[in-house]
């Protein structure tokens, strides 16, 4: 193994992730429909994670090999593999990235983005969940046993972050997905990486990471002033729909004379240039 002071940090390869945002109307007692703007469903990862351990994440992960090719493309409802690799600006295999989403999105929080080509709610049973994680079944077979579609064509591709270089440990190359949740379903942690989860206000989950009741990645936060002062979904939805395409954003770490993390700069700071 490379000790820590060896270590050439530029060439850590930046893992494929999926990651996906969603969003239903807040709706406060006594209100009505999108009175009282919209949520967004984050959860919060165990202690003992290797990535981002304690911080409050949205659903998402590596991109694995099974989310790609034929056998699940057949599954998937209003996009295909060509569209999709298009809008991210790669080759080809950019359907993967929406089928990661949506199966993290399923094994993390139970959320289901899909239906049954009768139009019904799927009802998959919690071991299936279970299963999915433990990668003893994918994401294919659940679809067959089930007849369902994965809804790829309701998700919008909103954001491209990459992990600073200088992380040591790991580092992904995210894409960012935004999509209504499904009203007849309630998100709910894992128990396992997850050990925490709530639909709250992006400007009051912003208000308790400005006071440090919330630890969340840039990533995240960044993505909360997106959906800050939206309305309701519907309004999240238009906004994303309207947006440019995302461009790809990578950090870099700002460290004291003592060589500690201080912060992160981003591309349009002063100093960003002259950071390794």
């Amino acid at each position: 193994m490379v000790s820590d002071e060896t270590e050439d940090t530029t060439t850590i390869p930046a893992h494929p992730a999926a990651t996906v945002m969603l969003v239903r109307d807040a709706k406060p007692p006594g209100a009505g429909r999108g009175a009282g703007g919209v949520e967004v469903f984050v959860m919060r990862r165990t202690l003992g994670a290797a990535f981002a351990a304690g911080m409050y994440v949205f659903p998402g992960g590596r991109v694995d090999e099974a989310d790609g090719g034929d056998a699940i493309e057949r599954y998937i409802d209003g996009l295909d593999d060509e569209v999709a690799s298009a809008r991210l600006g790669i080759e080809r295999g950019g359907l993967a990235f929406w089928v990661a989403a949506i199966r993290e999105c399923f094994e993390e929080s139970g959320l289901l983005l899909a239906r049954t080509r009768s139009g019904a709610v799927p009802t998959p049973a919690v071991g299936e969940r279970e299963a999915v994680h433990r990668g003893e079944l994918s994401m294919t077979e659940l679809c067959g046993r089930h007849d369902l579609v994965l809804d790829a064509g309701a998700m919008r591709y909103v954001a491209h972050w990459v992990t600073p270089v200088s992380e040591t440990s790991r580092r992904f190359d995210t894409r960012f997905f935004l999509v209504a949740a499904p009203a007849e379903q309630e998100g709910r942690h894992d128990h396992g990486e997850t050990v925490d989860s709530r639909w709250v206000r992006p400007a009051d989950a912003l208000r308790e990471v400005e006071s440090g009741a919330l630890t969340m990645m840039p990533p995240t936060i960044v993505n909360l002033q997106f959906l800050e002062g939206c309305a309701d979904a519907a309004e999240a939805m238009a906004k994303a729909d309207r947006a440019a395409p995302p461009v790809c954003v990578q950090p870099r770490i700002r460290r004291d004379a003592a060589g500690a993390i201080v912060d992160f700069a981003m591309p349009d700071d002063p100093a960003y240039d002259s950071l390794a």
